[in-house]
């Protein structure tokens, strides 16, 4: 009896949640690398196959699955290091000292300071935190978008469907490795959770839940993304006001919607100061959209083949990555006959509206025009993913329909839809077969990967006729089961065939000469040929760096280096011209103190030629394959300055510095007048300044000077950086067009350097 009743439980149980099991057992299936075999969900062969210093140390550390994310290597695991660093450490890491000399931190949405999902890194060993971010990405927007559709009445099987549409969607999947994008988007469905809920039968919690979805999302780690899942959320809102008019449930909705955007403030506004300091703010974009013959890749992902099988040969997979699967692709087009049904109407206006925004079109290049910051600054084919989230809930819809058009037997409307599919199929299969509409080698790529989709589409069709002819039989309350299973079996093997899955031991692994670069350095800075994986990672500071969100002035100093003259500064990279003319003044004046060289560069006529002054340069640390070596040279970053030059003009300040004749070793160029005397040319002053105490956001430095002086600190200026001098507060004054000074008094003092970004 005892038994009879646990089988009871056992099986009430599996029925009332087997769409969560069901969901759960897909991503632990994707996830299984890293829970059964130890390898993480980090391009780590990539790293050390791609990029200094490791790939000189070792000559095969294995294959490489997917080198089409260096922007993870390079940007998103150091910058969260560096901020899990500073937050264990008791420190809100406002400023990032390690590129650009010196850049804001917080402000970058990207480095996702503010995240809560941070607290998995206060739980686990960083890399094992850093494995759950990133899978618990898809399981969020999956449970979340299977909660969505069950608020909307679909019935399991469909919410089912549109969790593995989502959770495994094109967008999810290619941005999934970085922490930020599908985090970002993959709090939408909860959110819209939330407003639906609320709607139906007010509470609190729903209430919390809509706030803690758009702050979440706006502190995962990207704007353009979230401000999409904000767009659509108000969309809905309005949505369901006009349907149901309950003014007291819109007040509420809105209410909570903008106590989670006031949140949200706290990286927003820091964000929005540092956007225009920056290049980006002033480069807008009116291309880059998605070519209308890609739209193939929505059932057919590698149409145009995949970077990770070396293939790929028109496009920019990640950018324009539309992926829903054939199966859902089916259960979208027969929703249309459901298009009474206001939701229905509502995501299918949505779908088509942003997949307009995301192709190319004469559309683009109007929101170019307008100028408008973030939708004309960043790539405008990422609004894909609300047409992937609009799709994945038609999804649900249409096999909702298409499960009870079976049971009624109500072929007329099925069959049509079948049809036309079929027709598009065997359209491709023509051009593919018939017509030379591609070349041999890339003809070869488009067949091999159209197959599976023609393959599973024909399953998919079979099953739905063998439903109609045993509709009464018990088969036929399988075919829900069976249909789940291929669009699993589809949205699957696309991500696991994407997503790497690395050997943790290569993840930024100790090698002779960074351990040499970190006993060196000091305070000063280094320069060579390594990228912000070290700088950031490491700690080590650089003067250059690669981010699209910097100071333009760092930039533009930086490549006026070369020549002289004023060169406007790159898209996403600062960086100095190894054979400039006025190259050794930049790294003279920024404190570079460390010249990291490969052996390899010696004598090559492209490198930055260390060997050959060893006057300025000494030999400091030395194995098979780097050098490093010491600028005698160097001026200390603070430093006392007793002569100075007043130019308003900033333009003027740049053709100044970059002079033959300019002593930018005793006199600094400011933009106001700080009003102290200066030295005359037979008079000799003295002074010093030792650094006291140095973290991110604080710098705090003991000088004596024999008379008033100009501290300088050839750290990046920027409006949150104040000064104080023996306690009183002092003006920082902008110094060598990118850099601050502050006026010091005869005598012993303190001075600190202190960030605040509010």
């Amino acid at each position: 009896m005892k038994s009879e009743k646990l089988y009871i439980k056992i099986k009430n149980f599996f029925i009332s949640y087997w769409p969560v099991i069901f969901i759960f057992l897909l991503w632990f299936s994707f996830s299984s690398p890293y829970f059964l075999k130890g390898l993480v969900p980090y391009a780590s062969t990539y790293q050390v196959n791609h990029f200094p210093p490791w790939t000189a140390y070792e000559e095969n550390w294995g294959p490489v699955k997917n080198g089409a994310m260096p922007d993870v290597t390079d940007q998103i695991y150091p910058w969260r290091h560096f901020t899990v660093q500073s937050l264990m450490s008791r420190q809100i890491p406002y400023w990032n000292p390690n590129s650009f000399a010196g850049n804001p931190h917080l402000a970058n949405i990207q480095s996702a300071v503010l995240s809560p999902f941070n607290v998995l890194f206060f739980i686990l060993p960083f890399i094992d935190g850093w494995s759950m971010l990133i899978l618990l990405q898809p399981l969020i927007a999956g449970l979340g978008m299977y909660l969505f559709m069950r608020s909307l009445s679909v019935e399991k099987a469909g919410g089912v469907l549109s969790s593995i549409t989502f959770m495994f969607c094109g967008f999810i999947v290619v941005w999934m490795a970085y922490g930020t994008l599908s985090m970002a988007i993959a709090l939408l469905p909860l959110t819209l959770y939330a407003i639906e809920r609320i709607y139906q039968r007010f509470s609190f919690r729903f209430g919390i839940l809509l706030s803690f979805c758009i702050a979440a999302s706006f502190f995962s780690g990207h704007f353009q993304t979230s401000l999409y899942l904000l767009i659509l959320s108000v969309c809905y809102f309005l949505f369901k006001f006009i349907k149901d008019r309950d003014r007291k449930k819109a007040f509420a909705v809105l209410a909570f919607l903008l106590f989670g955007l006031g949140v949200s403030l706290l990286q927003i506004i820091p964000a929005i100061q540092l956007y225009f300091h920056a290049v980006r703010s002033e480069i807008f974009i009116s291309s880059g959209g998605i070519p209308a013959q890609y739209l193939v890749t929505l059932f057919a992902p590698d149409f145009f083949g995949n970077p990770v099988t070396r293939n790929d040969w028109f496009g920019q997979y990640a950018e324009w990555a539309s992926f829903i699967g054939i199966v859902p692709f089916v259960s979208v087009m027969l929703s249309l006959r459901l298009l009474k049904n206001k939701t229905i109407l509502f995501f299918w206006i949505v779908a088509v509206a942003s997949l307009l925004l995301a192709i190319q079109s004469p559309i683009l290049n109007i929101l170019g025009q307008l100028r408008i910051p973030v939708l004309s600054t960043s790539t405008p084919s990422r609004i894909i993913v609300l047409t992937s989230f609009s799709l994945a809930v038609l999804s649900g819809f249409g096999l909702h329909s298409l499960y009870q058009m079976l049971q009624k037997r109500n072929t007329k409307k099925i069959i049509p839809v079948f049809l036309a599919i079929g027709g598009l199929m065997v359209l491709i299969w023509a051009l593919l077969l018939f017509f030379n509409v591609l070349p041999a080698d890339k003809l070869t790529i488009a067949k091999r990967n159209t197959f599976l989709p023609s393959l599973l589409f024909i399953a998919l069709g079979g099953l739905t006729f063998l439903s109609i002819i045993f509709r009464r039989k018990k088969a036929f309350y399988l075919l829900p089961v069976a249909i789940l299973l291929i669009a699993s079996f589809d949205s699957l093997r696309f991500a696991q065939k994407w997503m790497p899955f690395d050997p943790r031991s290569f993840v930024f692994p100790d090698v002779p000469v960074i351990t040499a670069m970190k006993q060196y350095i000091g305070y000063g800075r280094y320069f060579g040929n390594v990228g912000g994986q070290v700088s950031t990672y490491y700690n080590l500071p650089s003067i250059e760096g690669y981010d699209p969100l910097y100071s333009r002035r760092i930039g533009e100093f930086l490549r006026a280096a070369q020549t002289g003259n004023i060169v406007p500064a790159e898209r996403s990279v600062a960086k100095l011209d190894r054979l400039g003319k006025y190259t050794d003044r930049v790294l003279d004046l920024l404190g570079v103190s460390i010249i990291f060289h490969p052996v390899a560069d010696t004598n090559q006529s492209w490198a930055y030629a260390v060997w050959k002054d060893k006057e300025k340069y000494s030999l400091i640390y030395s194995d098979e394959k780097f050098q490093l070596y010491k600028n005698n040279t160097v001026i200390p970053r603070p430093s006392l300055y007793y002569n100075y030059e007043v130019m308003p003009d900033g333009e003027k300040v740049l053709k100044r510095f970059f002079t033959e004749d300019f002593p930018f070793r005793k006199t600094l160029i400011l933009e106001e007048d700080p009003s102290i005397s200066r030295i005359k040319s037979d008079e000799k002053s003295s002074g010093s300044v030792v650094i006291l105490s140095q973290v991110p956001h604080l710098i705090q430095m003991k000088v004596h000077t024999d008379r008033e002086a100009l501290l300088f600190l050839s750290d990046t200026f920027y409006p949150g950086w104040k000064a104080k001098v023996n306690g009183k507060k002092e003006k920082i004054y902008r110094a060598d067009y990118a850099f601050r000074a502050v006026v010091v008094p005869k005598g012993d003092s303190e001075v600190s350097f202190y960030y605040t970004p509010y």
